[in-house]
């Protein structure tokens, strides 16, 4: 029976948080550990595992897989860590996330900073126990991981975005603090995809051109939304901030956003060609959020 591809999301979307209450199942009634389940488990939109298995599946992979959605839950317990670490009062300082109190909100700093450090240590456990894959395959999925989440990447990035942010950067500077906060969890993401579908290496380094891409385009998305109600976050948090939208303009800045969905879709089509469900999710999430921004750019900003 063939299925919509917003109803084959839903199915993914469902496997992976049951996956991941199995991976953070309930009974503990440590503080830590309920901050690492609301972290991870709270509804988000799933967008880095999801790429994940749809990216191994146009690669040829079963997505039955068991040990595909246990690489997928890693990738998302990473992005549950970093979402934490971000939103300290030492870092963006901010109250709202998912449309729910943000960690420290909920359990204190102290427990947020313990449940995020932990959650990054599951994610790596994980990796390392995921069934039916080799140990090889598993080595370099860790290290494309890890590559993500240091000074190669979100590390770096956040550290960029505090110390740079509030003082007049050029375009590239911003660019490179794009890439490093966003598209390198994404390549990692697309590369254990490829590892576990045994690519070969122009497909990697496609896919790679890709996440560079997909990366600079989503965070434009969230720099655009900025000002918007509804989206889970707190409002105006760039106010202040050198973005792109500060220095070009919100029109300028739709346009590059097509630019690099238009490149990333060729990377993409070149990358998977046995089938599509990647580009659609890709195109089927930037097409609902630009439909949002359409309806509310025109409105006065919101008193936040």
């Amino acid at each position: 029976m063939n299925i919509s591809h917003e109803d084959e999301l839903q199915v993914l979307r469902a496997a992976l948080h049951r996956r991941l209450n199995e991976l953070l199942p309930e009974g503990q009634q440590d503080s830590v550990y309920t901050a690492m389940r609301e972290g991870t488990l709270a509804a988000g939109k799933r967008v880095r595992p999801l790429l994940l298995v749809l990216a191994a599946r146009d690669l040829g992979c079963d997505v039955e897989q068991p040990g595909l959605l246990d690489l997928a839950c890693a990738v998302e317990m990473v992005h549950a860590a970093s979402l934490m670490l971000d939103d300290m009062p030492c870092m963006d300082n901010a109250q709202l996330r998912r449309g729910r109190p943000t960690i420290h909100c909920q359990f204190g700093e102290n427990v947020a900073i313990l449940a995020a450090v932990a959650l990054l240590s599951r994610a790596f456990g994980v990796v390392a126990a995921a069934p039916a894959l080799s140990h090889r395959c598993k080595t370099q999925a860790v290290a494309e991981l890890s590559a993500a989440v240091g000074l190669e990447g979100l590390v770096q990035g956040q550290y960029l975005d505090l110390h740079e942010g509030q003082q007049a950067r050029s375009a590239e500077a911003i660019i490179l603090t794009n890439e490093l906060k966003t598209s390198r969890l994404f390549d990692a993401s697309l590369q254990m995809a490829a590892i576990v579908a045994n690519a070969s290496a122009s497909v990697r380094q496609r896919l790679r051109c890709f996440a560079q891409d997909l990366g600079q385009a989503f965070q434009l998305m969230d720099d655009l939304s900025d000002g918007l109600s509804g989206t889970g976050k707190d409002c105006n948090k760039d106010c202040g901030k050198s973005t792109l939208v500060s220095m070009l303009g919100a029109e300028a800045v739709h346009q590059r956003l097509r630019e690099h969905l238009r490149s990333a879709d060729e990377h993409l089509a070149s990358a998977c060609r046995r089938d599509i469900s990647t580009r659609r999710f890709m195109h089927a999430w930037f097409d609902t959020h630009m439909a949002q921004f359409e309806q509310n750019r025109a409105q006065p900003l919101p008193e936040c």
